[in-house]
């Protein structure tokens, strides 16, 4: 049997966010400092210019990124131990975190065919 889509329950827009923090992590994160192997430290959050931004090679629409500013999605990201979003700088995607098959990555994030 197939491993279940989206263990946690997640719903859309956390797993939108968790997407858009695993690009961001993969792009420009940096190893956290007081986290296990694997945890990465994200500092800058992207911001819009109209109704998109760029995030390394692909462009996200803004309308996709709502959970980026929104504490209550933090909280439940960190209740199941895909963030730590009290960390100091930023926001810490732990391995789990990073590991975690959104299944949004291709819907998203708009990368160019050329």
């Amino acid at each position: 049997m197939p491993p279940k889509r989206n263990p946690l329950n997640l719903n859309a827009l956390q797993l939108k966010t968790l997407t858009l923090l695993q690009e961001l992590a993969r792009a420009a994160g940096e190893p956290a400092p007081d986290g296990a192997d694997g945890d990465v430290l994200v500092t800058q959050l992207p911001h819009a210019h109209g109704n998109h931004f760029h995030l390394g090679n692909a462009v996200v629409m803004s309308k996709d990124a709502t959970g980026l500013t929104n504490p209550a999605v933090y909280a439940a990201l960190d209740r199941k131990g895909l963030t730590r979003s009290d960390a100091p700088g930023g926001v810490v995607v732990t391995a789990a975190g990073m590991g975690y098959d959104t299944g949004l990555a291709d819907e998203i994030l708009h990368r160019s065919d050329h």
